[in-house]
């Protein structure tokens, strides 16, 4: 009967090492699920907290742009107003030269030349004028192209491996047994 009694208290001790052990295991298992909750809830906030900057830049990048285009508009109707002036001023002009054309048929020669040295005198004028703007156009060419060359672009294989990354991790804490 002792060995009976031995066996049975070796079994019975058997059986609460293993019942602790399984509690410590059940213990270690819920330990490990809660740090995964923590974690998911962790990324869950981060993530909430990127979208809500991502849309912020994006309705600044829009009111921005909306600014932007009301500005053009205004603009293009200011130099188109400024085109019309331009081209009545030029058809006043075209009159006046054809009147001058009459005028110098019937001038005298020292009248012609004093018109001949007014026009040569504005010509010099417009020559002058006319390397200024090109020069303002070329600055404002060179401006264009570095501001194009420096806007931030960001490509549709740029983001694959930053989503890709993010997928396997949240796999990852989804089955931390993995």
């Amino acid at each position: 009967m002792g060995i009976f009694t031995h066996l049975l208290l070796a079994l019975v001790a058997g059986l609460l090492v293993w019942v602790f052990q399984d509690a410590r295991m059940a213990a270690a298992v819920a330990e490990v699920q809660l740090q995964a909750s923590d974690y998911r809830l962790q990324v869950s906030e981060e993530k909430r907290a990127v979208d809500h900057r991502i849309h912020q830049t994006a309705q600044a990048i829009h009111l921005n742009y909306q600014e932007a285009l009301n500005d053009s508009i205004k603009e293009r109707a200011r130099l188109a107003e400024a085109a019309a002036a331009a081209q009545r001023n030029a058809g006043r002009l075209r009159d006046q030269l054809r009147e001058a054309n009459v005028r110098i048929a019937t001038a005298s020669s020292t009248a012609v030349r004093d018109y001949a040295a007014t026009a040569n005198q504005l010509l010099g004028q417009c020559s002058q004028r006319y390397t200024e703007l090109a020069s303002k156009a070329d600055g404002h060419a060179v401006d264009a192209r570095t501001c194009r060359a420096a806007w931030p672009v960001i490509h549709a294989k740029t983001l694959a491996p930053a989503a890709d990354t993010a997928a396997k991790e949240q796999a990852a804490v989804a089955d931390p047994a993995e």
